[in-house]
């Protein structure tokens, strides 16, 4: 399965870390240098998380952000499975 909030619609992002070396001006160095730079991914904090949905009387498991969590908690369950549906995503 991909790395995506099934809600908010969350996904991996592209960055750089950078190997730096030196010491820093404001600890009397010459400044810090960087010497490196490799391609790395950001990664969205995702849970399988399972919910009751009592409309359709049956579980629902969803793969969710704590912003997505946050969603559900303000506007409830059944509106963002509706508006799911309404974008085309099977639930």
């Amino acid at each position: 399965m991909s790395k995506v909030c099934q809600v908010t619609g969350k996904k991996p992002r592209k960055g750089r870390t950078y190997a730096t070396r030196g010491i820093a001006k404001k600890k009397k160095g010459i400044g810090l240098n960087i010497t490196g730079k490799t391609k790395r991914r950001f990664l969205p904090n995702l849970f399988k998380k399972r919910f009751w949905f009592s409309e359709e009387n049956r579980f629902v498991t969803l793969k969710l952000t704590p912003a997505a969590m946050k969603i559900i908690d303000k506007i409830g369950l059944a509106k963002v499975i509706k508006n799911m549906r309404k974008d085309g995503k099977k639930i």
